[in-house]
C-alpha cells in the first residue's frame, strides 16, 4: 500500500487540500497521485535514489495532547497524515485547536461513518486515538464515554472492513489494571488487589493482602489481568479487545499500547478530567493550592507526551507485534503529593503547598506503575524524557499559556453524586 514517488512528481490536476502542506514544501511537491486524486503533502524523506517514502497514517483524535505530538513525529520520519477530530470544547475550547498547517483535518466524529468513510480514504494505517478522557467524569457521563469511546471504534472497525489497513494501534490506558501488582512480606505476588470501601473511608488508604497483611507496590506488567474499576476503564478496555479481535479476524495487524500518566506541554490546561500535572499546574497559576485526594502518597508512573508519540510510530514499523498489548510507561514511581510540591516549587510558588483533601473518588485507585520490559524489547523503546527534568518545560509552557482553573467545579460535580468520600 505504501508507494514510492520520485521527487518532483506532479499529477495532472490534483488537488491540494489547504492547510496541507508540510513545512518547507513548495507548490508542485507532492505525495502522488494520479489525475483528480486529493494529496496531502507530508514531510518528505530522501532516499539514496531520490524518492519520496509515503505512508499515509490517519491518526482519529489527531488534534489532541498526544496527536498533535504524534503527528510531528510521523511527518519528521517521512510519513504523511490525516487527521480525524471531533473537536469536543472541553478538550479543545470554545474556538476548537489552533490549525495544524501540515496535515489534511477531517473535522467531524468518529460514530459518523459517513465522516470516517471521507477519513479513512486512502490510508496505510491507523492510529486510534479518539476518545472520551477522565475517569471521575466517565462515573456519570456514562453514555457518553461509552458511546465515544466504544461505539466509535466499532463505527471505526466497521468501515476498515471495506479498505483494510496495513495496521492499526489503538491507545489503550492504565486504567484497565485497576489497582497495580503488589507483593507481600513473603515477595508473594498479588495481582487482583482491591480496597475496601470500608477501609477507603476510614482514611486507610493502602490495600491489604489476604488476612490483612500490608502489600508492597511493584511495577506492573502485561500479564497481569485486567480488573475494571470505572466506566472509563471499562471503555477503554472495550476499545482495546475491539482493535485486537478486528486484527486477528480480518489478518491486519493490530496493537494495543496501554498508556501510563502522560504528561507535557499542550495538555488541555483548563479540562480538570486530564492529566493530573496539568490539573496541577492550572491550579498554581491561578494562585490556588493543588488539589491532592487521600493522603498524597499515591504513586503513579509519568511519561512525557513525546515518548509516546515515538512509541506510536515505533509500534508502526516494528516487527511481531500484531496481536499484543504493550505498556507504555517511564517505568518509574512518582508520589503525587511529591509532583504537586515540585511543580509549585519550580513555577515560583513554594508556599502553593498541596491541599491534602483526606477523601477519595470513585473509580480512583491507589498505586500502578509500568514494567516496560516489553516495550524494551518489542518496540526497542526506551523513554527519553523524565518527569525530574520536565518540570521547567511545563513551568515555562503554562507561563505562556491561558489556563482557567475548573478543579473545584470537578470536585463539586463529584460530591454532588456521592463519589468522593
Amino acid at each position: 500500500m505504501a508507494r514510492r514517488v520520485p521527487l518532483g512528481f506532479e499529477p495532472a490536476s490534483a488537488t491540494i487540500v489547504p492547510g496541507c502542506a508540510a513545512s518547507g514544501a513548495t507548490a508542485g511537491e507532492t505525495s502522488g497521485g494520479t489525475s483528480g486524486e486529493t494529496v496531502c503533502l507530508g514531510s518528505r524523506l530522501e532516499t539514496d535514489k531520490g524518492y519520496v517514502v509515503t505512508g499515509r497514517v490517519l491518526i482519529t483524535g489527531g488534534c489532541g495532547f498526544i496527536g498533535r505530538r504524534l503527528a510531528a513525529e510521523l511527518l519528521a520520519n517521512g510519513y504523511d497524515v490525516r487527521i480525524l477530530d471531533s473537536l469536543v470544547e472541553q478538550v479543545h475550547g470554545p474556538a476548537g485547536s489552533s490549525p495544524l498547517t501540515e496535515v489534511e483535518v477531517v473535522v467531524g466524529d468518529v460514530r459518523s461513518r459517513e465522516t470516517v468513510d471521507r477519513a479513512i480514504s486512502g490510508v496505510d494505517h491507523v492510529v486510534h486515538l479518539a476518545a472520551e478522557v477522565g475517569v471521575g467524569q466517565s462515573m456519570y457521563e456514562i453514555a457518553r464515554y461509552v458511546g465515544a469511546n466504544d461505539l466509535g471504534t466499532a463505527v471505526l472497525l466497521e468501515a476498515l472492513l471495506e479498505r483494510p489497513p496495513e495496521r492499526i494501534v489503538v491507545a489503550s490506558s492504565m486504567s484497565v489494571y485497576g489497582e497495580g501488582a503488589y507483593v507481600d512480606s513473603d515477595g508473594r505476588r498479588h495481582e487482583q488487589v482491591r480496597r475496601r470501601r470500608s477501609d477507603v473511608s476510614q482514611g486507610r488508604w493502602d490495600p491489604l493482602g489476604p488476612e490483612h497483611r500490608p502489600l508492597r507496590a511493584v511495577p506492573t506488567d502485561e500479564r497481569k489481568p485486567v480488573d475494571l474499576a470505572s466506566i472509563y476503564a471499562l471503555t477503554k478496555y472495550a476499545q482495546e479487545r475491539q482493535v485486537l479481535i478486528f486484527g486477528e479476524a480480518y489478518g491486519v495487524e493490530a496493537t494495543a499500547l496501554r498508556l501510563f500518566n502522560v504528561f507535557g506541554p499542550g495538555q488541555a490546561l483548563s479540562n480538570p478530567y486530564t492529566g493530573v500535572l496539568a490539573n496541577f499546574a492550572s491550579r498554581i497559576a491561578s494562585g490556588q493550592r493543588p488539589l491532592v485526594f487521600e493522603d498524597g502518597e499515591q504513586k503513579r508512573d509519568f511519561v512525557h507526551v513525546d515518548d509516546v508519540a515515538r512509541a506510536f510510530r515505533l509500534a508502526l514499523e516494528s516487527p511481531n507485534v500484531g496481536g499484543e498489548v504493550i505498556n507504555v510507561g517511564s517505568g518509574n514511581a512518582y508520589s503525587i503529593r511529591w509532583v504537586a510540591e515540585e511543580l509549585a516549587a519550580v513555577m515560583g510558588a513554594p508556599q502553593l503547598a498541596p491541599d491534602i483533601l483526606g477523601k477519595s473518588r470513585s473509580g480512583d485507585i491507589r498505586n500502578c506503575f509500568a514494567d516496560i520490559t516489553k516495550a524494551r524489547e518489542l518496540l526497542a523503546f526506551s523513554p527519553r524524557r523524565s518527569l525530574e527534568d520536565s518540570f521547567e518545560e511545563i513551568a515555562d509552557w503554562v507561563a505562556g499559556s491561558e489556563a482557567t482553573d475548573n478543579a473545584q467545579r470537578m470536585r463539586r460535580e463529584l460530591e454532588v453524586r456521592g463519589l468522593v468520600a
